[in-house]
């Protein structure tokens, strides 16, 4: 039961942290649409792996907003893999008290 504590605390934090991660890309890519918006050019450049490339606003506002949508289902898949693993956690919990009773009545 140990060592599935420990996996699931594992799990846990690396859910943690590539929540993290994909909430700062999402905040980058909600700041990346304000800025197209205010510009009044037609045109803007983005990165296309190591260069940057001159591509039509309405292109590339129409691919970062597909970025963050795809993003938000990754963070909401990612929310409910935490909850599924919190009550494994806390259905863990209870199996160790009930134990550590047990042993106690012993």
């Amino acid at each position: 039961m140990i060592m599935q504590a420990q996996t699931y605390q594992q799990q846990m934090q690396n859910i943690l942290m590539q929540k993290e991660a994909l909430s700062i890309q999402s905040v980058e890519l909600k700041r990346a649409v304000e800025e197209i918006d205010k510009t009044t050019e037609k045109e803007v450049y983005k990165i296309s792996g190591t260069i940057i490339v001159k591509s039509p606003k309405d292109a590339v506002k129409k691919d970062i907003l597909e970025k963050i949508s795809s993003t938000d289902a990754m963070l909401k898949t990612l929310e409910s893999s935490e909850k599924k693993i919190k009550a494994k956690m806390e259905e863990l919990r209870g199996k160790f008290s009930k134990a550590s009773k047990g042993a106690e009545s012993d």
